[in-house]
């Protein structure tokens, strides 16, 4: 039987370097659009960074369900349930993202206009962020968030490799559509910044065609259509009430660095622009981490299920001292080839200055940013969810948003005290999240 396989067992590296593989893929994706956009408008550059900001919100909203499934599924495999089971997981999952990819699809709709009214925008850069977001963040949403369900079963069950598959033929499925966009190859018109999110959104649409195929090709996942309408309800109930608090503090964290951006478009399109590319420089940095995160959400999930807590609490500590030396080395490198790294974005004296700044604080932030991801990954795979939500809310804004407020404006500081105020949160949570697995009060909250 599929489910009787010993999980825990699945060796870290395995686990770990498809999904890293994946992360850099993904971040391909949105950085292929910055760096091909920034040769054909500075505002285009400014416009589909603010926007990239709600496209992870909703790809976020998603994850309500893709979490509450991975750890779930997870904990279940772990204690070695029946397939029925593990498909009732799989099917609810479905059910939800098609409810909510439709509600999402209505609101993009109805209300990016009003919204981007709210900005201080120059009236170029809104119209580019209105036609990238209703596209790829409105008519193509239900592929986002399908494909990022498909992917968490696949890694739930072990198969990493897969998700890294899809990813590599995403990027270049995106990369191809952007060069036809942006520079009318073949004689077709320069379609701008519509022909990017286009683009990005049919390579999401290609990867859930894929993921559908590589599913049904493996024996020991659980996901069939079949009897999808006589699920019963404690699943769903089951899935939500781990997905929707998880997912609390990602959406806490996500809405807060919405109204970092908004702060920071007070500063001016410089500003903007240098904020998107130094983010654009470290996703590539953290991915490492969060990759990690996820494979230590997917393990402790295991181990939980499987009742070895003490096993899942030694591990943690390994995991995260491997995270913590990679992401310290990456940022590192990057600080040490940021010059040319910067100019492949652009050739503006002022916003290379505030690039070049703004890495050498990332140092700070990215070291917090690995004990959040480790240790949260952690708490949330073992079913204390709450925990990491509240404390997460409370620092994302009275320590992040208010810092940066007070620092980056209030005391001219501009984008460096916003970088502090960022660094800040993360080092002071991620402490937190350290002495939360500490005190292993996480071991009354597992699922199974």
């Amino acid at each position: 039987m599929s489910s009787q396989k010993n999980r825990g067992s699945l060796p870290m590296f395995k686990l770990t370097f498809p999904i890293a593989m994946e992360q850099f893929m993904r971040i391909l994706v949105s950085s292929a659009d910055t760096f091909m956009l920034s040769s054909y408008s500075n505002d285009a550059v400014a416009a589909v960074g603010l926007v990239s900001q709600y496209a992870f919100f909703l790809n976020l909203l998603f994850s309500v369900i893709g979490t509450g499934c991975t750890i779930v599924l997870a904990q279940y495999l772990g204690a070695q349930k029946s397939k029925k089971e593990l498909n009732y997981i799989a099917q609810a999952s479905s059910v939800m993202l098609l409810i909510l990819s439709v509600i999402i699809m209505t609101l993009v709709f109805a209300f990016t206009k009003p919204l981007l009214m709210c900005y201080t925008l120059e009236d170029s850069v809104r119209n580019f962020a209105f036609e990238y977001f209703i596209i790829y963040g409105g008519a193509f949403c239900f592929f986002s968030g399908f494909s990022l369900l498909q992917g968490a079963i696949l890694r739930s069950y072990g198969h990493t490799n897969q998700a890294m598959i899809v990813s590599v033929v995403a990027n270049i499925v995106n990369v191809l559509g952007n060069t036809i966009s942006l520079y009318g190859w073949f004689g077709l018109p320069v379609l701008g910044v519509r022909g990017v999110a286009f683009s990005s959104g049919f390579s999401m649409f290609v990867s859930c065609i894929l993921f559908y195929i590589f599913i049904k090709q493996k024996d020991d996942v659980e996901f069939s259509f079949k009897g999808i309408f006589k699920i019963p309800l404690s699943t769903y109930k089951t899935i939500l009430s781990v997905g929707l608090p998880t997912a609390g503090e990602s959406l806490s964290y996500n809405v807060s660095q919405i109204v970092i951006m908004a702060m920071i478009s007070t500063l001016g399109t410089y500003a903007m622009s240098a904020q998107v590319y130094v983010q654009t420089i470290v996703r590539f940095v953290f991915a490492v981490a969060v990759a990690m995160g996820n494979a230590t959400q997917i393990k402790t999930g295991y181990f939980v299920g499987a009742k070895q807590n003490d096993i899942a609490y030694k591990k943690v500590y390994k995991y995260q001292l491997i995270a913590t030396t990679c992401s310290m080395v990456l940022i590192t490198l990057a600080i040490i080839i940021r010059t040319p790294v910067i100019r492949l974005f652009t050739d503006i004296s002022e916003i290379i200055s505030l690039v070049n700044v703004l890495l050498i604080y990332s140092i700070y932030i990215e070291f917090g940013r690995t004990l959040n991801l480790i240790y949260v990954g952690a708490l949330k795979g073992a079913g204390d969810v709450k925990f990491p939500v509240f404390y997460g809310i409370f620092s994302n804004w009275c320590i992040m948003v208010l810092g940066s407020y007070i620092l980056g404006l209030k005391c001219g500081l501009g984008l460096v005290g916003f970088w502090l105020s960022i660094g800040t949160d993360e080092t002071t949570r991620g402490i937190v999240m350290l002495l939360r697995w500490k005190s292993r009060r996480w071991q009354k909250h597992a699922l199974v």
